[in-house]
């Protein structure tokens, strides 16, 4: 399984389409086994779903989310959880020990000024 990570420095970006990039984790058997930084190309809306799922992403962390990008990933059978905020890496331990829940939240980013709403 392969997890990316919307990231900004060594935290979960709260802001998906606008982060630095991705931090995917390689995954078997509930340990990493892989890690790559993969950049963010820019902000286009509907392009980082295809562009991850051709990076063999299966699972999508970000602190906010637009809900045309959850439904595109949600499309091509990658989940998505919303909410997490934090360190990389104490989100991606939360999330191997079963304690990381999507808010469910969706990022109105374009309608509120760049803030995220429930």
């Amino acid at each position: 399984m392969k997890i990316g990570i919307a990231k900004d420095g060594d935290f979960v970006s709260q802001h998906f389409g606008h982060c630095e990039g991705f931090e995917v984790f390689q995954v078997e058997d509930n340990k990493i086994c892989g890690r790559e930084t993969v950049l963010n190309p820019g902000h286009r809306p509907g392009f980082l779903p295809p562009y991850l799922a051709e990076k063999g992403v299966n699972l999508v962390i970000a602190g906010g989310m637009g809900a045309t990008a959850q439904e595109l990933f949600q499309s091509r059978g990658i989940s998505v959880i919303v909410g997490a905020q934090g360190k990389i890496e104490d989100v991606l331990d939360k999330y191997l020990k079963g304690e990381l829940v999507s808010s469910g939240s969706i990022c109105e980013e374009h309608m509120h000024q760049g803030h995220c709403h429930d």
